[in-house]
């Protein structure tokens, strides 16, 4: 199963915040991640009202994890993104074969243990050990000798 980019973004995106002690913004994520800036605003968005993040505005403002955010599951942030449809889609155009495939079954058993091994990891983990400090690194310019 290949994630779309912008499940792809939000799962960065989430790592980066929980790693980081202190507020980014949007520009700041955009140029650590190397990924447009309008991409980064949306799928913010998207995770704030997940409850991954809290995003405060004005001057002061930014973007942060939030506090109970390391809880949930990785699997949970994938759902939401990529939603609930079938890895194939017998139905358009109608499969000759639907009636009697049994690849449809096996297709969504192999799509529920996938989601099932990401329902057992939750965002807290990704960033725990060395994990975390190197996320930090991103964007940063190289350190010199």
């Amino acid at each position: 199963m290949k994630l779309n980019r912008s499940t792809d973004m939000a799962l960065r995106i989430a790592m980066l915040t929980a790693a980081s002690p202190a507020r980014t913004t949007v520009d700041e994520l955009a140029t650590q991640l190397v990924l447009p800036r309008s991409h980064v605003a949306k799928v913010v968005q998207r995770l704030q009202r997940l409850g991954v993040l809290v995003t405060i505005r004005g001057r002061s403002g930014g973007v942060a994890f939030a506090e109970h955010a390391g809880e949930l599951t990785v699997g949970h942030v994938v759902r939401a993104f990529e939603g609930d449809d079938e890895v194939v889609n017998c139905e358009q155009p109608a499969c000759p074969l639907l009636a009697g495939c049994r690849l449809r079954g096996e297709l969504r058993r192999a799509q529920a243990a996938f989601l099932a091994v990401l329902d057992g990891v939750r965002l807290g983990d990704l960033v725990e050990g060395a994990a975390g400090p190197l996320l930090l690194t991103l964007g940063a310019p190289p350190v010199r000798p």
